[in-house]
């Protein structure tokens, strides 16, 4: 018995790539240049890319939400497809226009934005500084919805450049877009007026599930105490374990989206 299990234990570890089994982290930046390159050399070649930002989320809920939350879902990606790391999340993406601040996120503190075609670039020449290492399959993964359409455009334009025969960039909208779990939410008893649509039950509870430290939970109200507050729906109805639920709805939906793109080549 004890054979079997040493042979069973052999047969699970030679069908992990040798870099996850001896890579210290997924996330490219704690890694040295000599462990990337290792790890590339032994089937590490699908790297993430995850957009965030940096914007106002109302009184109870710090700026950096999107890039906490994606940062956690893009290791859980990676660790789940076995061959994958994680690069720096993009922080300055497109958040409204610095020539008219009084709409949007920018009409507040802190909101940081990106014209479309800089963000673009940032994301072409990170693919592309990838690619140049050995990275065969770049997946742009955004935890927000103004980030979408730039990272579809860089990978199509990239697809075309590199050819069938080249490396892929593989833009992954379901993560953000197509997961199920505002109506996971709604099956649950709430409302699209109580879900909101920025910084309420869902995002609340993300990143109370990631790192609960980043929310104030003596501002929580709903629709964050005023109409100015920045706050749509009611994040007092948030939760950790509607957190974790949703993070679980927004993995699944990428890998299935992203193993059905690497198929597809």
């Amino acid at each position: 018995m004890r054979l079997l299990v040493t042979a069973a234990l052999l047969v699970c570890a030679s069908a992990t790539p040798l870099a996850a089994q001896i890579l210290p982290s997924v996330f490219l930046e704690e890694l040295t240049w000599t462990e990337v390159r290792d790890a590339i050399d032994s089937g590490t070649t699908t790297i993430i890319i995850p957009t965030a930002g940096t914007e106002q989320n109302g009184p109870h809920m710090v700026l950096g939400k999107h890039k906490f939350i994606i940062n956690h879902a893009s290791a859980m990606i990676a660790r789940e497809l076995g061959n994958a790391l994680v690069a720096p999340v993009v922080t300055y993406v497109p958040e409204g226009d610095v020539n008219n601040p009084t709409r949007g996120h920018m009409s507040k503190a802190g909101t940081i934005t990106l014209p479309e075609e800089y963000y673009m670039k940032l994301l072409e020449y990170a693919a592309r500084s990838l690619e140049v290492h050995g990275f065969t399959d770049i997946v742009m993964i955004g935890d927000s919805g103004g980030n979408q359409n730039g990272m579809e455009q860089v990978a199509n334009m990239l697809n075309e450049e590199w050819g069938a025969g080249g490396a892929r960039v593989h833009f992954v909208g379901d993560y953000y877009g197509n997961n199920g779990f505002r109506e996971w939410l709604i099956e649950q008893g709430e409302t699209p007026e109580t879900i909101g649509g920025h910084a309420g039950i869902s995002d609340t509870s993300q990143l109370l599930a990631v790192d609960p430290r980043h929310i104030r939970t003596d501002k929580l109200a709903p629709r964050g105490g005023g109409p100015d507050s920045g706050v749509s729906g009611d994040p007092t109805r948030a939760s950790v374990e509607r957190g974790v639920m949703g993070i679980q709805f927004k993995v699944d939906a990428a890998l299935n989206q992203i193993r059905a793109l690497m198929g597809n080549q």
